[in-house]
């Protein structure tokens, strides 16, 4: 069984701050458009952000905050998800970036496909010759591992993977690279931009 959480608890600094995936992409949010490609590809969703969770009440999900103190990262974002669905029962956490409009339907088959052929308990995706670090399968078992490593400083996500194995899933940029993310205010109009060309609804 694989749970999935959607990253949306970073500082947005290049935004000029405040939540990054509430920003609209042709109409619809950031958040929306992620938690729909996400939703028929796993059991059971949740958020990682910090702060007040009632800013996100409307999408009625659990809203997870960072175990480890201090903005660590997106690897406490992943720690927060993996020990939620711990306690769901869940093998698998999957995990994704808030401001990736884009996510593919095959995200979570192609990571596990990706993970099972190399033999390894993690897999990340890839596109475009670039590697995405917070989109990833996790091993929900790794968790107690993935918490002292952070305790003792560990902040980048390619050095702890490493660790333990991972494979990479790729897909192809085209018609949209499916882990565009946006940054920058410029960032989301090329995403609107993106979707027109691509025929894509609103």
């Amino acid at each position: 069984m694989t749970h999935a959480v959607v990253l949306a608890g970073g500082l947005a600094r290049r935004m000029g701050g405040g939540d990054k995936p509430l920003r609209d992409v042709a109409g619809r949010t950031m958040l929306d458009r992620a938690l729909d490609a996400l939703r028929p590809q796993v059991a059971a969703l949740a958020l990682n952000a910090n702060g007040d969770p009632a800013r996100f009440a409307v999408w009625g999900l659990p809203v997870l905050a960072d175990p480890v103190e201090g903005f660590v990262g997106p690897l406490a974002g992943v720690l927060a998800g993996m020990d939620w669905a711990a306690a769901q029962g869940a093998r698998w956490l999957v995990s994704a970036s808030g401001d990736s409009p884009f996510l593919p339907a095959d995200y979570v088959a192609r990571l596990h496909a990706a993970r099972e052929a190399a033999a390894v308990p993690l897999a990340c995706a890839a596109s475009g010759g670039h590697t995405h670090p917070p989109c990833g399968l996790w091993a929900v078992a790794l968790r107690e591992d993935l918490r002292a490593a952070l305790l003792a400083g560990e902040r980048k996500i390619d050095r702890w993977t490493a660790r333990h194995g991972i494979a990479h899933a790729q897909w192809p940029v085209a018609p949209i690279d499916p882990f565009f993310n946006a940054n920058t205010p410029e960032d989301l109009a090329e995403a609107g931009r993106l979707l027109h060309k691509a025929g894509h609804n609103p």
